[in-house]
């Protein structure tokens, strides 16, 4: 609570002084008793990046005043000191603690208005207690964050909001705000309603390679549904995330330390645990293609013609099944020297729905009319089928609930660490006709169905064809 407090002179000059020079007091509540002096520092490049939304934004018809786009503006709030330790338990603490000196500094600047008889209420703004209060835009990195602290401090006092439409980058700064000052309650009641952006038909990448903010967006997304407890959003957007994955999840991303905003490193471990189930689900596909080329390369015979089984078909399998994994850009033939493995595209950023129809697309290969049920196609597809079902079950995304209040039953990245900690033998998945039949793969939110998924996932090794 660094914030130090200041008591605004209490006679008419010092007032009038106040109201030349001083920051503009706007009227939370009429009869507020403090002020809150509220100064907001922007970095240059947040400023910088700024401008060009804040260009567009003026074409265009807007009932919320534009952001004032200045590397510090100061506004100073009338409110109500009951409303704000009501709602938030930040204020709630820095405003009445004998320990800080803004509890002190209140209790002075009333005794004095109580001796000219003067209640707070209906005092001058200059006359009150000032709060003076400092925030920067290292988690927001948004500028003009006044209007929406304004917005934020309304909806503390149950008053409408300045602009009815509610951008989500606003709505995502408002969130990290209300958590800052933790009055996260009271926003998500007002905020939960918005209608948000559709950003699953929409590339993270432009076709000259430049990043879009799509991404961005659904990041905003998943830390807004996480602050204000919307557990439907949370999974439907952390869902999206896994399958589409993330420019700071690879291996080769030169941003991690220029990306600084909240949204790009999501807290309370949700960060690491999204990476490690798309992880999971990636090593679980890429399993399929592995099992079945070392089949084909195996002695042992593949063709299903019974008697007149040929290793001639095992070996046109094998080539087709190549030419297709290579020709999809699933598979690639590289050797030692450095060129041929920089051939190697990042995975960082493939979507798992794309990945899953490209396979899907697997022809059925025949070496000739009598060997019908030889092929990759015939042993893959079922195979795809369920991985598809899986990925779709709720387990396979973030639960706001059961991430709040049993974490270590639901965590991918907890049971990868058990296991590495208590040296378990390796789990290994069996996908018998059994498996490929269940019942219960009808419905996809039934418990037993998250325990399958996680169990296929998090599997140490697969095999795909028990029965073959």
């Amino acid at each position: 609570m660094g914030e130090s407090a200041a008591a605004a002179p209490a006679d008419a000059e010092a007032a009038k002084n106040s109201e030349v020079d001083g920051p503009t007091v706007v009227n939370i509540a009429d009869a507020g008793d403090i002020v809150l002096d509220v100064t907001f520092e922007t970095s240059r490049e947040t400023l910088r990046k700024s401008q060009k939304a804040s260009a567009l934004a003026l074409k265009k018809p807007s009932g919320a005043p534009q952001p004032a786009l200045k590397s510090k503006v100061t506004v100073a709030f009338r409110v109500s000191q009951a409303a704000l330790k009501k709602h938030s338990q930040y204020f709630a603490n820095l405003l009445s603690n004998p320990k800080f000196s803004e509890a002190s500094a209140i209790d002075e600047a009333h005794k004095k208005l109580e001796k000219l008889k003067i209640e707070p209420g209906k005092a001058d703004a200059a006359d009150l207690p000032w709060i003076r209060i400092t925030d920067d835009d290292e988690a927001t990195k948004a500028a003009g964050r006044e209007h929406v602290f304004e917005d934020m401090l309304k909806i503390i006092h149950q008053k409408p909001l300045k602009a009815p439409r509610v951008a989500l980058s606003e709505v995502a700064t408002m969130a990290i705000l209300a958590d800052r000052f933790d009055c996260l309650t009271v926003v998500a009641r007002s905020l939960n309603g918005i209608r948000w952006p559709v950003t699953n038909n929409r590339p993270f990448a432009d076709d000259s390679g430049r990043n879009t903010d799509a991404e961005q967006m659904l990041r905003e997304k998943i830390l807004v549904s996480w602050l204000l407890s919307n557990g439907m959003k949370l999974h439907q957007a952390a869902r999206e995330l896994v399958v589409r994955g993330s420019r700071l999840w690879s291996d080769y991303s030169e941003e991690r330390e220029e990306l600084t905003a909240a949204w790009w490193h999501l807290p309370e471990g949700i960060e690491e645990e999204l990476k490690y189930r798309r992880e999971c689900v990636l090593n679980t596909i890429a399993s399929v293609q592995r099992h079945f080329l070392d089949l084909y390369c195996s002695k042992e015979r593949q063709c299903k013609l019974g008697y007149d089984s040929s290793g001639a078909c095992d070996s046109f399998q094998l080539g087709q099944m190549l030419k297709f994994l290579v020709s999809k850009n699933l598979l690639f033939l590289v050797d030692y020297t450095s060129p041929s493995l920089e051939a190697v595209p990042d995975g960082a950023m493939i979507n798992i729905d794309d990945l899953l129809n490209t396979l899907k697309q697997c022809p059925n290969y025949q070496i000739d009319k009598h060997h019908t049920n030889c092929g990759l196609k015939i042993r893959m597809d079922p195979i795809i089928d369920y991985i598809r079902t899986m990925l779709s079950a709720s387990g396979t995304s973030i639960a706001h609930a059961d991430w709040k209040k049993r974490r270590s039953e639901v965590s991918w990245t907890q049971l990868r660490d058990r296991r590495l900690r208590e040296d378990e033998e390796e789990v290994k998945f069996v996908f018998t006709r059994a498996v490929a039949s269940d019942q219960r793969l009808r419905y996809e939110a039934a418990m037993y169905t998250d325990r399958l998924s996680k169990g296929l996932f998090t599997a140490s090794s697969w095999d795909w064809t028990p029965e073959a």
